[in-house]
């Protein structure tokens, strides 16, 4: 009779063998033919090409390479930039008509009494083509034969970071994908030396909304698909070079062995993470001689300078950005999102506005014409707005919150160059014209990178989830040239 220690030792030896065979068996056997299905384990095969590539290809010919997202945070107004609307400005100071509000949601002006306020600005024509844009705005109009203004954007979400989150990333809930995302997700980068997503932020004179990093998230896509926020000032990056007394060979040789390590855990499990730590060492070495290279703006010529109206390079002004975002798209970034803080205009509105204005027309304007002459403006996307408009109600001496109507534009990548889309009713309450929702926007901008989106899917707990959701979502084909 055995004794009861060694009957114990023995089962303990019977149940590691069970279980080191079922875990070897899931990363063996299991993980074979998992790998095959993943296309994992195979050099240079479409698991290392983008999604959509290992898919099959676009699915029609692209006009985008690349897309740079210039984000008014805080919701500018439609009615003092791009919608002009002269019986509003008749019915100033007026109680504003029932029919139009009735039932419908408001933010901080729900239950109170609504007063019509007139437009502080003045529009005209602008171009050849004549399309109407605020006097506050004159470099942006100097370039209206250049862009399609939509003036008939409507969103679902009324506060700011909920409506951020929804011009993102078609959804209000935390862990989904970026438009920004999901893009590289199918696409891939082109540059391998800097993030292919790239984020920065500026900031306005006045008090202004803060950004969350959560909205240039990749969700539940492999973190090496999120953005990444540069710097405005100073470093673009931090710690991008060497630790003193650590030269390039040797750190060279430290990541290879870590690669190595992270190689050998790769073979072991399947898990998009590790794959994401190999790719993103690599490009943290290689950033740190091309961040430097790309921040350095003094090979820029004076003229490119005043035509931004950079007074010092990288001094964190909008401005600054927008020259710093050519350079990127020039360099292979996919895509550069820059937020400008300033635009939440609940007082002082005819002071404040224009002050927002100035710092960002010039640059915006300059952008697209700098894109233009280099030609690089055919395959850019350039998109101009905030995340929701205002009311034409007055709210102490500025606007509130509006989720109805709001007024954006476009640039380049085949959409159709000096044309109005959409309109508002006569008040500038709501879109009544070839209304274009978020999704609609969402649409159009993965159609011009040759994607459908309703066919643009990966699948997460069971789902098959897309940029533009369940709810139905067209691209818009009347501003495609």
């Amino acid at each position: 009779m055995k004794h009861p220690l060694v009957e114990s030792f023995e089962r303990y030896q019977q149940d590691c063998s069970r279980r080191t065979f079922l875990q070897r068996s899931f990363a063996g056997i299991g993980g074979m033919a998992l790998s095959q299905l993943l296309g994992a384990g195979r050099p240079n095969t479409s698991a290392a090409l983008p999604f959509l590539q290992s898919q099959g290809g676009l699915h029609f010919p692209a006009k985008a390479k690349r897309i740079v997202h210039l984000c008014m945070a805080g919701g500018p107004s439609h009615l003092e930039s791009f919608d002009p609307k002269p019986k509003l400005d008749a019915l100033n100071g007026q109680p504003f008509p029932e029919s139009f509000t009735a039932g419908q949601q408001l933010a901080q002006l729900q239950g109170s009494k609504l007063i019509a306020r007139r437009s502080f600005a003045k529009f005209k024509p602008w171009g050849q083509c004549g399309t109407e844009i605020s006097e506050i705005f004159p470099h942006i109009g100097s370039i209206a034969d250049e862009i399609c203004v939509v003036r008939s954007m409507v969103t679902e979400q009324i506060n700011h970071d909920p409506a951020h989150a929804f011009m993102n990333s078609g959804s209000i809930l935390k862990g989904r994908p970026s438009m920004g995302s999901w893009l590289l997700y199918g696409l891939g980068a082109e540059s391998q030396n800097l993030p292919g997503y790239v984020v920065m932020v500026s900031r306005g004179a006045s008090s202004d909304q803060p950004i969350s990093a959560r909205q240039w998230s990749a969700g539940f896509l492999p973190s090496k698909f999120q953005g990444v926020q540069f710097q405005s000032k100073g470093s673009a990056v931090h710690y991008v070079g060497s630790p003193d007394g650590v030269c390039q060979s040797t750190q060279r040789q430290v990541i290879d062995e870590i690669q190595r390590l992270n190689g050998m855990l790769r073979e072991e499990r399947v898990d998009p993470e590790i794959d994401t730590r190999i790719s993103q060492y690599e490009m943290a070495f290689r950033m740190q001689s091309s961040v430097p290279e790309l921040s350095d703006m003094r090979d820029e010529p004076q003229h490119v300078l005043d035509l931004y109206g950079v007074k010092h390079a990288g001094d964190g002004s909008f401005a600054s950005n927008c020259l710093l975002a050519r350079r990127m798209l020039e360099r292979g970034v996919r895509f550069v999102q820059l937020y400008h803080r300033g635009w939440d205009h609940h007082d002082n509105i005819d002071k404040e506005m224009p002050a927002a204005a100035k710092l960002t027309d010039q640059a915006s304007a300059a952008l697209v014409k700098d894109l233009k002459q280099r030609g690089l403006l055919e395959d850019t996307l350039v998109i101009w707005g905030g995340e929701f408009g205002r009311t034409p109600m007055g709210q102490g001496s500025g606007r509130d919150h509006h989720i109805k109507a709001f007024s954006l534009w476009m640039a380049g990548a085949g959409i159709k160059p000096g044309i109005v889309h959409g309109a508002t009713d006569e008040l500038g309450y709501a879109s009544e014209t070839d209304i274009v929702h978020v999704r609609d926007l969402h649409a159009t901008l993965l159609h011009q990178f040759g994607i459908d989106h309703a066919r643009f899917t990966t699948k997460f707990q069971g789902l098959d989830y897309k940029l533009t959701g369940v709810e139905p979502a067209k691209a818009i084909k009347a501003i495609m040239a």
